[in-house]
């Protein structure tokens, strides 16, 4: 089963080196992840004051910076990941750095049938 593991902090909670930090613990996760054939994608976001939000009201568009809620947590990076169950998804999700921090919420993905398949991905190191 898919799970989408949304991770949420504060903007301000980590310093520049507990940032990278944090995401280079969030990588060896993720290749961990993948060696056990259970990683998806994982990313994380830029800020929120990079965000823009759209709304239809009354048929018609309203675009507006920022994200869609006022809240002091903000949407930060995301895992997808294919587990057998909500236990393994819990398992991983305590493992994430952010959840030291923040808080990671762990969502069940309906999966649609008829949509299109993503491209392939191109595999390059960051090197290249």
């Amino acid at each position: 089963m898919k799970y989408m593991l949304l991770v949420y902090s504060t903007e301000d909670a980590y310093a520049p080196d507990e940032r990278a930090e944090c995401i280079a613990e969030s990588i060896e996760l993720c290749h961990e992840l993948a060696a056990q054939g259970k990683y998806l994608a994982a990313s994380p976001l830029h800020p929120v004051s990079t965000a823009t939000s759209v709304k239809i009201r009354s048929g018609k568009p309203l675009v507006t910076d920022g994200p869609f809620a006022e809240t002091t947590e903000a949407l930060g990076g995301y895992f997808l990941i294919d587990v057998a169950d909500l236990d393994e998804a819990l398992a991983v999700a305590k493992r994430i750095p952010g959840a030291r921090k923040g808080t990671v919420e762990v969502r069940p993905v309906v999966e649609l049938t008829g949509l299109p398949q993503p491209p392939a991905q191109a595999t390059t190191s960051a090197a290249d």
